[in-house]
């Protein structure tokens, strides 16, 4: 997750503060070296982190805490509200008809980004279409294609033609009854003369409602530079960030929405076309700061609801609190999950997950691959029911008998009944939570849809974020 140190080397500052009213001057620098050193480490320029961090040392040190607010909630709902100025409102793409023109160098993830786009437009009821223009890079047309198929949406492209003016006009025509049009252009490996003309040509012809700027999050400083070079051609008005399942940093893209005085629009997290937020600030900081997501959270379970055919009924997010389930509701489950996404990102969101209980896991708890998962359900439909009502007592001649009829090994049967075990362990480990913190939660996070109203984590009331 971008700038995901953050959190973590906060936190821990942070709690050091707990049960002071007020704060000293030591106390504030300590955590303001802390943001510091996560934010240069991430690739932020320079002189966003020393204005960042100034802003927050005076408001920390000129400020009371509200009535009843300790010190330590109290700065960090300055770094809250300072960092969440920092990156900016999300860029304004209301659910009208319009078209988006994608920019970026090679290997930026323009053409994933296109299909992963157009993805997130149908599920809001629109009807999208990818134009894929690019010429240069081998294999352009044929990844796009599949990207779209995959996506379920419509695409136009010309693996024979030479010119993208040309396919961009054509592919216009040829999708004229899609309501959001999304071009994606052709990178090259640095900022040539030939790309931004190219660029520049395919603008005037299809004429954008907006320009976004794809960025891989690992650019770094480059970024700047790159930026202002699109900027200056076409004219920017959001950035997408892609890679962010991977290690990547993420600082540049902070770097190019300030160069580029532009917002950022989409997040790309992870390979497969469903792996896109929409970005929101308020949401977004929350969860670099550990304070969770729950507007995320609510729209992951609901899209994993609908593509596993699960209805409200089925999905009582207390059932995973009960530490007794069967491997029928382990399979529910992990087909939901596996929807959602991985693990650490859908922790992430919950309020109070995200950091130091999370990192308590056992590092494959909930290990869960589409490769896994299938194996694990031919092997479950070869149990009885009694097998999956009480996989403890399944023993050493059942594994054999439920080998042989999945066709599968007996250490895959032994896996799947200790990915049983690991994962009732785990959910033992959230139960002991009592009947407090987590329960509640997740009883608010039910009744409100997970909307950023409901606060995160007892922080908060009101809307607007955590802090209400």
């Amino acid at each position: 997750m971008v700038l995901d140190n953050l959190g973590t080397s906060l936190r821990g500052t942070l709690d050091r503060l707990s049960g002071k009213s007020r704060l000293t001057e030591e106390d504030v620098q300590e955590v303001v070296k802390e943001i510091q050193r996560s934010l240069l480490q991430a690739d932020v320029e320079v002189s966003l982190v020393m204005g960042l961090s100034d802003s927050i040392k005076q408001r920390a040190l000129e400020e009371d805490p509200p009535g009843g607010t300790s010190a330590r909630d109290h700065v960090l709902r300055i770094v809250y509200e300072e960092m969440v100025s920092l990156v900016g409102d999300s860029t304004d793409l209301p659910l009208e008809p319009q078209t988006i023109l994608l920019a970026g160098l090679q290997g930026s993830g323009k053409t994933t980004t296109a299909a992963k786009m157009a993805w997130w437009f149908s599920k809001k009821g629109l009807r999208p279409a990818v134009i894929q223009t690019d010429t240069f890079r081998p294999g352009a047309y044929d990844q796009a294609k599949e990207m779209c198929e995959r996506a379920e949406v419509s695409f136009y492209g010309d693996p024979d033609a030479d010119d993208p003016v040309t396919i961009a006009r054509e592919g216009m025509e040829a999708t004229s009854e899609a309501d959001v049009h999304i071009v994606d252009t052709a990178g090259r490996h640095g900022l040539e003369d030939v790309l931004i003309d190219e660029i520049e040509a395919i603008e005037k012809e299809v004429a954008p409602d907006h320009n976004l700027l794809v960025l891989d999050a690992a650019i770094g400083q480059g970024a700047k530079e790159q930026a202002r070079q699109f900027d200056d051609a076409i004219g920017v008005g959001g950035v997408v960030i892609t890679k962010l399942d991977g290690t990547a940093k993420g600082g540049g893209a902070l770097t190019a929405v300030n160069e580029t005085d532009s917002t950022i629009a989409f997040l790309g997290t992870g390979e497969t076309v469903q792996d896109v937020e929409r970005f929101e600030p308020n949401g977004f900081i929350s969860r670099l700061l550990g304070m969770g997501d729950l507007q995320q959270l609510a729209e992951r379970v609901e899209r994993a609801m609908a593509d596993t055919g699960t209805d409200d009924e089925d999905w009582d997010p207390e059932d995973m609190l009960s530490g007794q389930f069967t491997l029928k509701d382990m399979r529910k489950q992990m087909q939901a999950m596996d929807k959602m996404g991985p693990l650490d990102q859908v922790l992430d969101m919950i309020p109070g997950l995200g950091g130091g209980l999370r990192d308590q896991l056992p590092d494959d708890a909930m290990d869960v691959t589409k490769d896994r998962l299938r194996v694990f359900e031919i092997v479950m439909d070869s149990m009885t029911d009694e097998e999956l009502e009480n996989p403890r007592s399944v023993g050493a001649s059942q594994v054999q008998r439920i080998a042989r009829g999945a066709g599968a090994s007996e250490e895959r049967v032994r896996e799947l009944l200790e990915q049983h075990r690991m994962m009732e362990r785990t959910l033992n480990q959230f139960q002991g939570m009592g009947d407090t913190d987590m329960q509640r939660m997740m009883k608010r996070m039910e009744q409100q849809g997970g909307g950023p109203s409901g606060g995160m984590g007892g922080m908060g009331g009101g809307g607007g974020g955590p802090f209400g």
